[in-house]
């Protein structure tokens, strides 16, 4: 018989499965593993991509399309007229560069310039990974089908995954250490919309399933996602603007601000472009005359931000936002969610 001694741990000794649970524990003093778990998850889609080649895809020339679709002529004058709105009409007063505004021009030449590549590599994995694993999930090509009625269906379904993605990203701890970033924002403006953690993009992948699925009748649109992306930054924006009747089916700036509201849970108004998301699930919160020049960010700052102090301190701001969902958990508090709120009447 093989004796195998067992310590005890009275005695500050431990047995033979205790020192990788020695490890676990040490490691989690120092990080937070769950969003070690999520960025590597990414890292190990990019590699697999890029060791089939991205699947025959042309990745310099999509980060290229990316660019131009984030920041090419065409945005940059849906941006520049919006940023002229927000100086005429405006939800907030503000100066005409405030400190929120500056780091998010940071986050701007941030995501041009590296996340836009990552993006890209993550997509082109996750198409091909699909494919070569669930080949049924891209439906043949359907001749009947006009080109219009395809990019109408991308983007309603394209809007419901982000929609569900971004509900996660309020109620799983892992994703909201990456979301929080976003919503650190206290002045809210049209470049807020880049204002994002390169790892949140991992979660934000299962919006390209509608576009995977609909492969084989057509690649997705850039000028879809031109208009998606104006929409999204519009509803970003420091303007007064609510769509009038359309404020029903469309995010607006007033409706979305709300979810950005500092002083109660912010799991409300999740959709990106489209309201009836909300609607159906029972998280919308339409405006009112009171909500309009609420005020945004995270209660108590747990993360590093640029209101904090004498001085902005941007770049070491920025980068203490970037490892700020790596540091270790210092409290168990729970997210707050409306579900766990008391209901009220909200309404116009």
């Amino acid at each position: 018989m093989v004796v195998v001694p067992t310590w005890s741990a009275a005695v500050g000794q431990v047995d033979g499965r205790r020192p990788a649970l020695r490890l676990v524990s040490a490691a989690r003093a120092r990080v937070y593993l769950p969003a070690c778990l999520v960025a590597g998850a990414g890292l190990v889609l990019v590699a697999a991509g890029w060791s089939t080649g991205w699947g025959g895809g042309d990745f310099g020339g999509s980060v290229h399309a990316l660019r131009m679709v984030v920041l090419g002529p065409v945005s940059l004058a849906v941006i520049g007229v919006i940023l002229v709105v927000e100086r005429v009409r405006p939800a907030q007063r503000r100066p005409l560069v405030a400190r929120g505004h500056r780091h998010d021009v940071l986050y701007t030449i941030l995501n041009v310039s590296l996340v836009v590549p990552l993006i890209t590599a993550l997509t082109l994995s996750f198409v091909e990974l699909a494919r070569r694993t669930l080949p049924w999930i891209v439906l043949p090509r359907m001749a009947g089908l006009p080109r219009g009625v395809i990019v109408a269906i991308v983007f309603v379904a394209m809007d419901g995954c982000n929609w569900a993605v971004h509900l996660a990203n309020h109620r799983a701890r892992a994703l909201w250490r990456f979301h929080e970033l976003h919503h650190s924002q206290e002045d809210l403006n049209a470049l807020s919309v880049f204002r994002t953690h390169p790892f949140i993009h991992v979660s934000y992948l299962v919006a390209l399933i509608p576009s995977t699925v609909l492969l084989a009748n057509g690649t997705q649109s850039a000028t879809l996602l031109i208009v998606y992306g104006g929409i999204v930054a519009f509803a970003h924006s420091n303007t007064n603007f609510g769509f009038g009747p359309l404020a029903r089916i469309f995010v607006s700036p007033n409706y979305h601000r709300i979810h950005h509201r500092l002083d109660s849970a912010q799991d409300v108004n999740l959709g990106f472009a489209l309201t009836i998301w909300d609607q159906l699930f029972q998280r919308a919160v339409f405006p009112r005359a009171d909500t309009v020049r609420i005020d945004t960010g995270i209660p108590g700052r747990p993360l590093a931000v640029e209101q904090s102090g004498s001085r902005a301190r941007h770049l070491a701001t920025l980068a203490a936002q970037m490892v700020g969902p790596f540091r270790p958990m210092t409290d168990a508090t729970e997210l707050a969610s409306v579900r766990n709120a008391p209901r009220r009447r909200e309404g116009p």
